[in-house]
């Protein structure tokens, strides 16, 4: 039986970590990006890591990250992949992971059936493509991700993308078993789904959405 891959994104505090890697996460993610609510130091982020490292894998999220900056989260935090959520083109993409010797997963942003095909420039520089929800220009004060919005899943039905995608975006307990039904996604990335607020997870909705996804395979 092929088991879902699940990632924990957007962890700040030690016990959530904790929670996340002995639930069974398969990564943990870090958000390196000062906007966002679930913004953590390089620092804070190396500390954290040490709680998951060979347990999980590391997933530093960075959004049109200078060179600085990745090879500060590069040399502190050795993460095991760098997660490109900005509008990074395939050669940047490409040139991080020369750069670092790290591979990265890239973030594409959908509404529609045009922007999942766009996603095929990435095929050769990016070691996974992860879909997330494109924001509506509606939305105030919109992230590059974690906004807690899903987007229409039948346009993963593709079946020429079942290798190596990760499917995010408005994720959690209530519908991601039907989002792995619709889409045939081999792993799943919640950060919002499992948060009590904007950048405070909560230990137990990580736990409900570990299992959901365990339970149904």
């Amino acid at each position: 039986m092929n088991t879902t891959k699940i990632k924990v994104c957007g962890l700040s505090d030690p016990a959530h970590v904790r929670t996340a890697v002995e639930a069974g996460a398969d990564y943990i993610g870090f958000v390196f990006y000062e906007p966002s609510p679930r913004n953590v130091s390089t620092q804070v982020a190396q500390a954290l890591a040490t709680l998951a490292r060979g347990r999980a894998k590391i997933v530093a999220l960075v959004v049109d990250a200078e060179d600085d900056l990745i090879d500060r989260i590069n040399a502190q935090v050795k993460p095991d992949f760098f997660q490109a959520h900005g509008s990074e083109t395939a050669d940047r993409i490409s040139e991080i992971h020369t750069r670092t010797g790290v591979p990265v997963i890239k973030a594409v942003k959908v509404r529609d059936a045009a922007d999942v095909e766009a996603a095929g420039a990435y095929a050769d520089a990016a070691c996974m493509v992860l879909f997330d929800a494109k924001a509506p220009e509606t939305l105030a004060n919109a992230l590059p991700g974690g906004n807690g919005i899903a987007f229409d899943w039948d346009l993963l039905q593709d079946g020429r993308l079942r290798d190596g995608f990760m499917l995010s975006g408005g994720l959690e307990a209530g519908n991601v078993a039907e989002a792995i039904t619709v889409t045939g996604a081999p792993a799943v990335d919640v950060s919002s789904g499992v948060e009590s607020a904007p950048g405070i997870k909560d230990a137990a909705a990580i736990v409900k959405f570990i299992e959901t996804v365990r339970q149904h395979g």
